[in-house]
């Protein structure tokens, strides 16, 4: 999608739902009252139906074949965990019900039902626009983007906080980067009891990480021309002594 297109400040919850599914790498698999565990077992359709490589002997295929067909039989749930060590690094949690049939040594399982939880709380997505949906442009590559900012540019993520207004710095110890898409980047603000999230939209959108190198850019231009909060001033002004 090019920057002409039409554009909101943060991703519709079947994207954000699409984009989970898309990087997570384990899922929990909840059927016939049985719990298990799959790590690097799971991919994605177009449509967002998920493909489980399961072992023969695992429980989930004998309740494919029994459950009968249209009826609700398992629920899988996915985690959305932050790249950089933060407080409650669980960004988001994903949760499908539905039922699995055999697809050529695989199990496929159709989505009934997909709850999205945030911070913000949770939401029912609809499922045609779940299966419409594609993942955020930049989802693959945020981890690698996000622990690069936090690890080599401190200095940025600080300057970056002459966009956040001055009352959500008060307390704050430390600001790290939590989480990047398309549409803009979330700072995490930590305090000694406390944390708060303070999203930096882009001007446009960034459908590729070299846009986004240029949009970020664009925000410390931003951040750069903006005054130091008065809040981390006295922070450095305390820490010299």
């Amino acid at each position: 999608m090019g920057d002409s297109q039409a554009w909101t400040a943060a991703p519709s919850a079947a994207e954000r739902a699409r984009s989970v599914l898309d990087v997570a790498w384990s899922c929990a698999v909840t059927a016939e009252g049985s719990r298990e565990e799959f790590v690097g077992a799971h991919t994605v359709a177009e449509d967002g139906r998920v493909l489980l490589d399961v072992p023969e002997d695992s429980a989930l295929v004998a309740a494919a074949i029994c459950a009968p067909r249209g009826e609700p039989a398992a629920v899988l749930e996915f985690a959305d965990v932050a790249p950089v060590p933060v407080r409650k690094r669980i960004r988001a949690r994903l949760w499908l019900s539905g039922w699995f049939t055999p697809d050529d040594g695989k199990l496929a399982f159709q989505p009934t039902r997909v709850v999205l939880r945030q911070p913000s709380g949770a939401v029912v997505v609809d499922l045609d626009e779940f299966a419409a949906a594609t993942p955020d442009p930049l989802a693959t590559a945020e981890a690698r983007l996000l622990t690069h900012l936090a690890d080599c540019h401190p200095d940025a993520v600080e300057r970056l906080t002459r966009l956040v207004d001055s009352d959500s710095l008060h307390g704050a110890v430390r600001v790290q980067p939590l989480a990047v898409d398309r549409h803009g980047l979330t700072l995490r603000i930590e305090r000694a009891r406390a944390q708060a999230d303070v999203r930096l939209p882009f001007h446009r959108p960034a459908d590729g990480v070299a846009q986004l190198t240029e949009r970020m850019h664009i925000l410390l231009a931003q951040a750069s021309a903006a005054a130091c909060p008065r809040a981390l001033q006295r922070q450095r002004t305390d820490g010299d002594g």
